[in-house]
């Protein structure tokens, strides 16, 4: 799994911190009824609206590992349009469309 090297950095520097942070991950994801699926379609959209290209990706490798299919993912991104705005979402478009051409 790809990780950014900012990201390998804090875990190698606050190591209690990536755990804890981790376990509340895992644990909001339990919280519910929501299939692995829908809940990465959920927080694709959610790294949309927080125009966030790195999180943007890491929820597409994710969305795509547990299941959604291409078009699902770019329907999350078409829905982001009328809430975040064309620019927003013509940028998680580009994002997503680099992932996915990655995947093939």
């Amino acid at each position: 799994m790809y990780l950014p090297k900012i990201y390998e950095k804090f875990a190698d520097s606050y190591p209690e911190l990536m755990n804890r942070y981790q376990e509340l991950g895992k644990a909001c994801r339990k919280a519910g009824p929501l299939e692995e699926k829908y809940q990465d379609l959920i927080k694709l959209g959610i790294a949309i609206g927080s125009n966030s290209k790195g999180a943007v990706m890491s929820s597409v490798r994710k969305a795509l590992a547990s299941g959604a299919s291409d078009a699902e993912i770019g329907q999350t991104v078409l829905l982001s349009l009328t809430t975040t705005g064309f620019p927003n979402m013509i940028a998680a478009m580009g994002w997503v469309m680099e992932v996915l051409e990655k995947q093939k």
